[in-house]
């Protein structure tokens, strides 16, 4: 049983790391200037994104005087699917202080509904359905986390699973 999910988890790992080597990077949207205040690396300021949510509405994230946790993801995606439950709940447990977005990566509106649906959760979701904010952000594994502080700047980032625990122990570092 816990080689199986080992194996499971393995997998899915390796496929998504797969999938975006094979997927080109848009550099032309990156701003790599070491002189840049914005950027997608830790130390600079997030570069403000718009995508549509689950509702069809456009969400801008942006610096909003809140911490913001944005968690790139699939839901094919093992580690992804492990992660969801506690993020669920820390997104819900702490909306009034932290802005929490789950970046879906290239599937369908009504395939992460189904998804969504079908484990109750209620986290915000935002889909990155052609892969334009991934690239932006050079994303080449998921999941991917990246924690933003109150004044915008990015503080945090991780590829790979993270616990809830983990995530309050670095926003109570900010």
């Amino acid at each position: 049983m816990m080689n199986t999910r080992k194996l499971i988890m393995t997998i899915g790992m390796m496929l998504a790391v797969i999938s975006f080597i094979y997927t080109p990077l848009a550099s032309a949207d990156v701003d790599q200037s070491s002189t840049s205040e914005t950027g997608i690396r830790v130390g600079k300021y997030l570069s403000e994104i718009t995508l549509e949510d689950l509702n069809g509405s456009q969400v801008t994230v942006a610096q909003s005087g809140k911490i913001t946790v944005i968690n790139f993801w699939a839901t094919w995606c093992p580690p992804c699917r492990e992660e969801m439950p506690e993020f669920n709940i820390f997104a819900q447990s702490n909306q009034q202080n932290v802005d929490f977005y789950a970046v879906n990566l290239q599937e369908s509106n009504e395939k992460v509904s189904e998804f969504m649906n079908q484990n109750g959760y209620s986290m915000p979701i935002l889909l990155d359905t052609n892969g334009v904010v991934a690239k932006k952000f050079q994303i080449t594994a998921i999941p991917t986390t990246i924690i933003v502080n109150k004044h915008g700047m990015i503080k945090y980032r991780k590829s790979g699973a993270m616990t809830s625990n983990e995530l309050e122990g670095i926003i109570n570092s900010l």
